[in-house]
């Protein structure tokens, strides 16, 4: 089972907060985030990869950045 973070719309650090909390929570070894500004992608790509998580995709879909992280 994935785990999901929605985050757009969101000012730092709250994405951030977000993703950090679904990744201490151990319910998934996949989360997907979901950000709108570049900001938010290189923050919450540096906190997960601080928490031994390795970024596997990070594309942008129409305006959204989907981030892939994975244990």
């Amino acid at each position: 089972m994935n785990t999901t973070v929605d985050a757009r719309g969101l000012a730092c650090p709250e994405p951030v907060l977000r993703t950090r909390e679904a990744l201490l929570a151990g319910e998934s070894d996949v989360v997907e985030v979901l950000v709108d500004t570049m900001t938010s992608v290189e923050n919450v790509s540096r906190m997960a990869q601080s928490q031994g998580w390795k970024i596997v995709s990070r594309d942008l879909h129409e305006d959204c950045w989907h981030l892939i992280l994975q244990r």
